[in-house]
């Protein structure tokens, strides 16, 4: 991550990050000052009383006043340091009176934002290509920051971020709003933010969790409050389109250009864009017999996952319809070819039972 300037932390765009970078400036310069009046103190000695000016080391031990002077000296310092620091914790952690409460969930490799009682929830995706990053094509400005669906935040409201994993240790850090907060299996850890200026501010997950640990930026695009009620509001309509989907029947064409969307974002990156696979641990698709013979096992296996193995229950992180899309992609993508369509309905029943 390019700190600002290139040489120090962002001062960022909350009154907890401005805070934070406060409290880190503050210590920095009385380090300074401790470095500088210690350092002098030891070079001064070192030549104005070397032994090549004939001066001897003097000999004496116990002096209660010296021993006192420099223990009371370091603990004031300390008080000094730790009353403002301690007021800056406690606004860090006090995330009562939201607002607005976002669910984040890690998953390898990617971000899933819920806004609590809204009924709005989605995937955030790496968005570089991968010709970026194989070196085929041309980095852009966002080179691994840049996601297809940034977390919308409203400025000036103070949202609660609520963070856990599905599957292994990850960590939502974002410089710009002074959140780092590590997302733990079967935990649920707090955080909040309350942005005053809109805008796009990037961040990445900063705790080692996999092959693809790089590739797992966290986006949050900030907007005035009117521009967030309307977004929510598109998004929720969205979601109830979406919901009488289950209702009707899909099209092979129609599941195949969806699937093929779902795929390049969620399986790709272990599976690979032609279904090869990266065996042992990603078996290739393209071909597999065992898959193609059986579709209740294939759904089986997208649906539930495989215990035991890296393949995760895609059942919380995609929507029946998507489920579909994917699946039917699948079965018929590589020359596979089976001619199967599976209805989001059929997967709306599985997940339901």
């Amino acid at each position: 991550m390019v700190l600002a300037n290139g040489w120090n932390m962002p001062v960022g765009v909350t009154d907890v990050s401005r805070e934070i970078h406060s409290l880190h400036m503050t210590i920095f310069w009385i380090c300074v000052v401790i470095g500088v009046i210690v350092f002098g103190a030891i070079f001064f000695s070192l030549f104005r009383y070397r032994h090549s000016r004939g001066h001897k080391a003097a000999h004496f031990h116990e002096h209660t006043a010296v021993e006192v002077v420099w223990t009371l000296i370091p603990l004031l310092i300390l008080v000094a340091m730790a009353v403002p620091a301690t007021a800056t914790l406690k606004s860090m952690y006090d995330a009562s009176d939201a607002e607005l409460d976002v669910m984040i969930t890690g998953q390898q490799w990617r971000w899933r934002y819920e806004y609590l009682g809204e009924d709005v929830a989605f995937l955030s995706n790496l968005a570089t290509s991968r010709e970026a990053i194989e070196g085929r094509q041309a980095k852009g400005e966002h080179y691994l920051l840049e996601v297809d669906e940034p977390l919308v935040l409203p400025t000036g409201r103070k949202v609660r971020l609520l963070l856990t994993s599905d599957d292994v240790v990850h960590s939502w850090w974002v410089p710009d709003l002074a959140v780092k907060q590590d997302a733990v299996p079967g935990f649920v850890n707090e955080n909040w933010v309350e942005i005053d200026e809109p805008g796009v501010y990037r961040g990445q997950c900063a705790e080692l969790c996999g092959r693809n640990h790089g590739f797992m930026p966290a986006v949050v695009r900030a907007v005035e409050p009117e521009r967030f009620d309307a977004w929510l509001a598109e998004r929720q309509a969205a979601a109830s389109e979406a919901a009488l989907g289950l209702d009707r029947e899909w099209g092979m064409a129609e599941l195949m250009e969806k699937g093929e969307a779902v795929y390049g974002t969620i399986c790709a990156s272990c599976h690979q864009p032609d279904g090869s696979g990266s065996p042992p641990a990603f078996p290739a698709l393209a071909g597999n017999q065992a898959l193609i013979d059986d579709r209740r096992r294939h759904i089986e296996t997208v649906v539930n996952g495989v215990a035991g193995s890296a393949m995760p229950a895609f059942r919380g992180t995609l929507n029946a319809i998507e489920l579909a899309a994917v699946i039917t992609y699948e079965r018929n993508a590589w020359g596979n070819d089976t001619g199967d369509v599976v209805q989001p309905s059929a997967i709306a029943e599985r997940l339901a039972d």
